[in-house]
C-alpha cells in the first residue's frame, strides 16, 4: 500500500505516487476490543467489499477498554501496585497480548486494502467529561506512549493518527496532553503518518487545533440527529488559512436514536445519505459513515437503543450505498472541484437546502428530498443527468428546462428517501 499525504493543494488526500484517496469511512471504535481475529477478518473483507477506504478504530477503547479484557482475554495496560493504569506499562507478555491482537487487524486490513485512522486512546482517558475513564494521561506520559506506539506502527504503511476522541478540550493540560502525544508519535514514526483531530459533536478539530503543525486535515464531527447542516461545518473548515483538507469523521449513524432518544425514532439510509451528499458537495475530501451497531461491535441487538448485531448492521442500506457517492464526484472530474452553490435561487436553509459543487465544465447538485430547483439562466447548461444515490445509476436528459429567467430542474421523483443528485454539463 501507498502512504497517504496532502494534495499540493491542500484540497484533498493523495498517496505517495500522487493518485487522488477518497476518504471513506466507516466508524468501528471497538474493533481491537471486541472482535476476534477472525471475526474482525469478516468484518473488514465485508467493508472492503462495500467499497470503504478508511477503518477508524480505537487502541484504548471506550467501553472500559482499560480493565475489560479484549476478545482473547487480554488487556492494553498493566495496573501498578495501587491498581492504577500507567499508559507506560503496555502488557506485552507472552503471546496472543493486546498489541499482537492489534497489529494484526491492522495487518489484515492492508491485505484488504484499507487504511486504519487508529485513535491512540479514547477522549475519556484524556478529559472524563463523561464515560468510564479512568483519565490516565498527562503530558508527560502522553509524549512516552505515543513515541512507543508511533515506533510500533512506523513501518505500517495503512496507518492515519486520529488525536481527541469525543471529548473536549478545556483546561491547560487537556491541550498540553494533546500536543505531546502528537509529538510522541512523530518521534517515534518519524513523521511518516498524517495526523488528525476527532472532536466532540457539533465540533471540528479547526477550532482549537487548525494551526498546529502537526495538523494535517481537519476532522469535525456533525453529530447524532436528523437534519443536521453539517455542510455548514465543512464550509467553514474549507473556507480556512491555511487550507488544509477537510471531512466528517462522525456524523448521524444509521440505526441510530435521533438525538439519542428512541421516542423520537432511529435515523436511517436516507438520513445517512443526506449527510454523505451535503459533505462531499461542500467540499470536503472525504466522509465517514457509522451504523451504531458495528461502532460498538454490538452482537446482542436485545440491548437498549439498538436495532441489529453488528454482522446484521453490515448489510444495512444506507452503508452499501456510501460507495456511490465517488461514482456521483468522478462524474464532475473528482478532484478538481470546489463548492459554490450561487447559481441557486431561493434556496432553503433548512433541511431541503441544495449544496452545489462546481467542476470545470459543469456542476452537481444534491436534492434531499427531490423538491424542484431554481437556477439562474445566465448559466448555459447543454445536458443534464440524473443521478439516483440509492442504487448509483444515471439517467440522462438533453437539456433543463428554461423558462423566463430562470432554469427548472424536475427530480424524478420526491419525497423523504427520494434524494437525488443531477449534473449539469456545459458541453
Amino acid at each position: 500500500m501507498n502512504r497517504l499525504r496532502v494534495s499540493a493543494n491542500g484540497r484533498y488526500l493523495v498517496q505517495s505516487d500522487g493518485q487522488p484517496f477518497f476518504y471513506l469511512g466507516d466508524t468501528a471504535w471497538e474493533l481491537f476490543h471486541r472482535l476476534n481475529r477472525e471475526e474482525a477478518g469478516e468484518y473488514l473483507k465485508c467493508r472492503a467489499r462495500q467499497g470503504f477506504t478508511v477503518i477508524q478504530a480505537v487502541a484504548l477503547s471506550e467501553m472500559d477498554g482499560l480493565r475489560v479484557p479484549n476478545a482473547h482475554g487480554r488487556t492494553p495496560l498493566k495496573p501498578d501496585k495501587n491498581g492504577h493504569y500507567d499508559p507506560a506499562w503496555p502488557d506485552l507478555d507472552g503471546p496472543y497480548s493486546y498489541w499482537d491482537h492489534l497489529e494484526a487487524i491492522v495487518d489484515l486490513a492492508a491485505q484488504y486494502g484499507l487504511y486504519i485512522a487508529l485513535l491512540p486512546t479514547w477522549g475519556d482517558k484524556v478529559n472524563r467529561k463523561w464515560g468510564v475513564g479512568p483519565e490516565i494521561f498527562e503530558a508527560k506520559n502522553a509524549r512516552a506512549y505515543g513515541r512507543w506506539l508511533g515506533g510500533r506502527m512506523k513501518d505500517r504503511e495503512n496507518i492515519l493518527w486520529i488525536l481527541g476522541g469525543d471529548r473536549p478540550m478545556e483546561t491547560r493540560a487537556h491541550f498540553e496532553t494533546v500536543y505531546a502525544m502528537a509529538q510522541g508519535l512523530r518521534e517515534g514514526d518519524g513523521g511518516g503518518h498524517l495526523m488528525s483531530y476527532h472532536p466532540s459533536g457539533g465540533d471540528s478539530s479547526s477550532r482549537q487545533f487548525h494551526d498546529a503543525p502537526w495538523l494535517d486535515f481537519n476532522m469535525i464531527q456533525s453529530g447524532h440527529a436528523r437534519n443536521l447542516r453539517s455542510d455548514k461545518m465543512v464550509l467553514a473548515d474549507y473556507g480556512r488559512t491555511p487550507v488544509k483538507p477537510v471531512l466528517d469523521g462522525e456524523p448521524c449513524y444509521e440505526d441510530h436514536p435521533n438525538n439519542f432518544r428512541e421516542e423520537e425514532g432511529f435515523m436511517d439510509a436516507a438520513d445517512v445519505r443526506r449527510a454523505l451528499y451535503y459533505d462531499l458537495l461542500s467540499g470536503a475530501c472525504g466522509h465517514t459513515y457509522g451504523n451504531h451497531a458495528v461502532w460498538a461491535m454490538r452482537s446482542d441487538p436485545s440491548q437498549p437503543g439498538y436495532l441489529k448485531s453488528w454482522r446484521q448492521a453490515l448489510k444495512a442500506e444506507g452503508g452499501s450505498q456510501m460507495r456511490h457517492g465517488l461514482t456521483a464526484l468522478k462524474a464532475l472530474g473528482r478532484p478538481d472541484t470546489w463548492p459554490d452553490d450561487g447559481c441557486v435561487l431561493e434556496n432553503r436553509e433548512g433541511a431541503n437546502h441544495v449544496p452545489m459543487l462546481r467542476g470545470r465544465h459543469g456542476a452537481l447538485l444534491y436534492l434531499p428530498n427531490g423538491l424542484p430547483v431554481k437556477l439562474k439562466a445566465d448559466e448555459k447548461w447543454e445536458r443534464m443527468g440524473w443521478f439516483n444515490p440509492r442504487n448509483g445509476e444515471w439517467s440522462w436528459e438533453n437539456t433543463p428546462e428554461q423558462v423566463n429567467e430562470e432554469t427548472f430542474l424536475i427530480p424524478p421523483s420526491a419525497g423523504r428517501g427520494q434524494d437525488w443528485v443531477v449534473l449539469l454539463k456545459e458541453e
